[in-house]
């Protein structure tokens, strides 16, 4: 029997001692009614042995758990992570949406009240106060040590709906 296993199973050595007295003891006229095995006790060396192979085995539990629940941690974040993105472009597709819509809204509104005026002409004075708030954001934000350089001259807006006109025409290729 291994070591281990005699701590388990102090009455399965205890019948087998009660066994070997009763038969012996039996010539003797004496009977064994019951052997108790009330410790196992073996050399401090062993018992110390024994104790660090234990630690090592709940030390060695104890890592695959933790790298199991660091595992799930990682999982959940990005799950979170990627469903955060998800619902901030869904945000970002509904605010251009609205967006659209309300530049669709200004351009029919302006047209019909100016004669002469075409959806280029709303567009282009659209884009102008867009890029003159911009401006203003940019200046107003006190942001110190951070220079912005942007070209400002009377064809530079004309020269930026030239560009974003050209991103969107590549976008829908």
């Amino acid at each position: 029997m291994e070591l281990d296993e005699s701590f388990s199973s102090k009455d399965t050595l205890a019948n087998k001692v009660k066994e070997e007295l009763d038969a012996t003891m039996a010539d003797y006229g004496y009977h064994i009614e019951k052997a108790l095995v009330t410790d196992i006790s073996p050399d401090a060396r062993v018992k110390m042995s024994m104790n660090e192979i234990n630690a090592s085995r709940r030390l060695r539990e104890a890592a695959k758990e933790k790298a199991e629940a660091d595992k799930i941690t990682q999982v959940k974040a990005a799950e979170a992570d990627a469903e955060s993105k998800y619902l901030s472009g869904v945000g970002v597709a509904r605010q251009r949406q609205a967006i659209v819509g309300g530049l669709q809204d200004s351009i029919i509104e302006f047209s019909g009240e100016i004669a002469g005026t075409t959806p280029k002409d709303v567009m282009d004075l659209l884009l102008l106060t867009q890029y003159f708030d911009m401006l203003k954001d940019v200046g107003a934000s006190g942001v110190s040590g951070k220079t912005l350089f942007l070209p400002h001259a009377p064809s530079s807006v004309a020269e930026l709906q030239k560009s974003m006109q050209s991103g969107l025409m590549e976008n829908l290729k």
